[in-house]
């Protein structure tokens, strides 16, 4: 990947990713979180700690007072967090399960896996939650449950209720995620009413033991994690029934997705509404969010970049936008600052963070939003010798995960890709069209024939992350 094109620019391109990727790992955050000294458990990190918590910054138990420790929790990458917990706690734990998605090797030994779909789940993420949900079954309040929750929980953490089936469920998601391109915040709404373990629901199942919820986010105003949350499936939920009848209305889908659906919503009991704040208010909890700004991906990798003579430059924090016009437009402001110098001076590395989409429609090929963004961004610096883009998912897994077979060998699950002016060159010496690869959403295998895509460990799903090499002549 490093060997072609331009070759400093994509040395320095996957440095710095990969200071990011480093960053994104939360074993050491969890043991900064987390620690056991003479008989008492100790929980707590001002690093970690909400906005604005009412509660002292350390939770402090004492384990004679504890029956049992339980870890339950749901996510891409959430082992690695489990398995602080596991190291920390050893045989202390009693047990616990979490679900992860397909494609991460198993790497717990005291807490219970499952390996679920995403972004459609699957059979088995039902069985994950079925699983959680009978492991919660008779805890007390002299018992202490730490929760984990990381990006995917959605898809992972699925329980219909009985009225709607697991391929009602996909049928949704699938619609307004992978064919409009509805954000999350949209979709939770709708699906959340659909599940018996979403908005909150799993604490309620958990009451009346005592609770740590471990977020894989960086921290927020507690009141914010309180009133204003729509994922964080511990923690109360903002949205409503009428919420999702209006969501589906908004984007068109009420008519396409299963009839099941809107029946179910338009007939369900008030009662089953998702659990707000106010039903919080009488459960024992803490939350604690441990991927910090200053501890993040970006904030990493600018070091990174720093330390490699770089001018760092954030453009966009949570940049939401189709992949492809991301990627094109930032291509542009490369272009620019190589012309013009200006608004920045080489040499110098451009950032960007957020969730990219890929609004897919009827093309159905292999891909994923940061793969989009530096296939488009190719065709815009094609000829530049200064310029060098890359951009990863955290996850280490950008899009569904699907696995290839092309020419008898296989192509695993990209987490993105490093692309530079030659790029375009190479593919069409190769036979490769690019611009018919974006249209088809099927990024995957130029990218894997191109020697730029990016195969990265299964982590925390965290941000996308780009960053844009623009250098001085004499330097490349």
């Amino acid at each position: 990947m490093t060997n072609h094109g331009n070759i400093n620019g994509r040395k320095l391109v996957a440095q710095i990713l990969e200071a990011g990727l480093t960053a994104a790992d939360p074993y050491e955050k969890t043991k900064m979180l987390v620690r056991l000294d003479n008989g008492k458990l100790i929980v707590g990190h001002p690093c970690f700690q909400p906005f604005g918590d009412p509660h002292a910054v350390e939770e402090i138990y004492n384990l004679n007072e504890i029956d049992r420790i339980y870890v339950f929790g749901a996510g891409k990458g959430v082992q690695y967090i489990a398995k602080a917990l596991e190291d920390i706690f050893g045989d202390l734990i009693s047990g616990g399960h979490v679900i992860d998605k397909k494609g991460c090797q198993i790497i717990l030994k005291r807490i219970e896996v499952t390996l679920g779909g995403h972004p459609l789940p699957d059979e088995d993420c039902i069985k994950g939650s079925k699983r959680i949900l009978s492991l919660s079954r008779g805890l007390t309040e002299r018992d202490l449950v730490f929760t984990i929750t990381a990006n995917g929980v959605s898809a992972l953490l699925t329980l219909p209720v009985p009225e709607v089936s697991l391929e009602d469920i996909r049928a949704v998601t699938s619609i307004m995620q992978i064919k409009y391109g509805v954000p999350t915040s949209d979709l939770n709404s709708v699906r959340n009413h659909l599940d018996m373990m979403k908005g909150g629901q799993i604490s309620r199942n958990l009451y009346p033991a005592r609770m740590v919820h471990i977020l894989a986010i960086p921290p927020k105003k507690y009141n914010d994690f309180l009133h204003n949350n729509f994922w964080l499936h511990t923690l109360p939920d903002c949205t409503t029934l009428q919420d999702a009848i209006r969501i589906l209305k908004k984007w068109q889908a009420w008519e396409e997705v299963p009839r099941s659906v809107t029946y179910y919503l338009e007939k369900v009991n008030p009662e089953k509404e998702t659990p707000k704040a106010k039903e919080f208010a009488g459960m024992v909890f803490r939350i604690f969010a441990i991927m910090p700004d200053d501890l993040s991906m970006l904030e990493s990798s600018k070091r990174k970049a720093e330390e490699l003579g770089l001018k760092t430059v954030t453009l966009i924090k949570g940049l939401q936008a189709e992949a492809k016009e991301a990627g094109s437009i930032v291509a542009y402001i490369a272009n620019n600052i190589e012309i013009e110098n200006e608004p920045v001076q080489t040499p110098c590395a451009l950032f960007t963070t957020g969730e990219l989409l890929v609004t897919v429609g009827s093309k159905m090929g292999v891909g994923g939003r940061n793969q989009e963004f530096v296939l488009a961004a190719a065709l815009k610096i094609s000829g530049s010798k200064q310029i060098a883009i890359g951009a990863v998912d955290s996850d280490g897994t950008d899009g569904p995960g699907t696995q290839l077979i092309l020419d008898s060998k296989n192509i695993p699950c990209l987490a993105g890709g490093i692309v530079d002016g030659e790029t375009l060159k190479e593919a069409k010496e190769l036979g490769l069209d690019l611009e018919e690869h974006l249209i088809n959403h099927n990024a995957t295998p130029a990218l894997w024939k191109l020697n730029c895509g990016i195969v990265a460990t299964p982590n925390i799903s965290i941000d996308d992350l780009s960053v844009t090499i623009i250098l001085d002549n004499e330097k490349n």
